[in-house]
């Protein structure tokens, strides 16, 4: 039977809590859909380029260090979305790469849009087996040097939003793949569930919102849901915010932010509540330009996504 090279992993277990599944969990998810759901590429009516980095159990050697940086944007008309994504995320000696394509359709649906978005991608593996430290060298199933793989994957959701509210659903890995290190060593991906929802609550003062929002995981093992609760100033092309999320049994954080001239910038710390040292949470940066495109005639079928109102 062929053996998995899990034991690096295995050695941080008890630091890796929050990373047990697949995914990545990042803190800002409600500023990247598109990277758990295809459905949502091209939702709003603006070119978005988003680009994030995330220092996971920061102190540690060989915490895990994950950097995206994907665009989505309305194609011929807003029925029709696109987006394209590059994730890589190092973990101890392992490292995994996603490069993915996606496609949405939208139909006017109850005042609002559904979504149906459908998603192909291809799935990079490497161990660097040169930087192992065991006793025994000699065992065949640990490689003396750096082994690859690659698999294509596939993902789909659906995502519904209007004025005040969004769902969306979907599923990634759909065809679980196996990825093959080497001659003798493989990587399992079981396919992963996602549901997401949120809400615009407008206050007396129009220059000021309220976020909730909240996201939830599954891949047929264990599940994370992650909470987060935005309070937002808006005024003209400048945005400020900040707000926290919670993880329950992972984390708990805060995150502030602001929006200038297209350009969204914002920083979270999240600290672990599994006994992890409160310096040795997460640091999560991302980076966003935003530009308006005017793909259909002003006023016609004119949708408002609530994410960043």
């Amino acid at each position: 039977m062929k053996r998995s090279i899990l034991f690096s992993v295995l050695l941080l277990a008890v630091l890796l809590q929050g990373h047990a599944q697949y995914d990545v969990a990042f803190t800002h998810f409600w500023m990247m859909e598109p990277q758990f759901n295809p459905a949502a590429a091209g939702s709003r009516p603006d070119l978005r380029v988003t680009g994030a980095y995330s220092n996971q159990f920061s102190g540690y050697t060989g915490s895990p260090r994950t950097m995206y940086i994907g665009a989505d944007m309305p194609l011929w008309s807003r029925h029709h979305g696109g987006g394209i994504y590059f994730l890589n995320d190092d973990i101890g000696l392992f490292s995994h790469k996603r490069v993915a394509a996606e496609y949405a359709l939208r139909f006017r649906f109850l005042g609002g849009q559904l979504g149906v978005g459908v998603q192909g991608e291809i799935l990079n593996e490497s161990f660097d087996g040169s930087k192992a430290d065991v006793e025994d060298t000699s065992d065949p199933a640990l490689p003396q040097s750096t082994v690859t793989g690659n698999k294509i994957d596939a993902a789909a959701g659906l995502y519904y939003s209007n004025e005040h509210f969004y769902a969306g659903v979907s599923s990634l890995h759909l065809t679980a793949p196996t990825v093959v290190l080497g001659e003798r060593n493989e990587v399992a991906v079981k396919r992963s569930y996602y549901f997401t929802a949120g809400y615009n609550i407008s206050l007396r003062n129009p220059l000021y919102t309220i976020h909730p929002c909240v996201r939830w995981m599954y891949d047929g093992v264990s599940d994370r849901t992650d909470i987060a609760l935005r309070a937002q100033y808006s005024h003209e092309t400048r945005m400020l915010f900040a707000g926290a999320t919670y993880s329950p049994g992972n984390s708990a954080g805060l995150f502030v932010g602001g929006k200038w001239r297209g350009i969204v910038l914002s920083y979270s710390y999240e600290a672990y509540t599994g006994g992890v040292g409160l310096g040795n949470g997460a640091h999560e940066l991302v980076l966003s330009y935003e530009m308006p495109l005017n793909m259909e005639k002003k006023g016609k079928n004119r949708h408002q996504s609530v994410r960043f109102l």
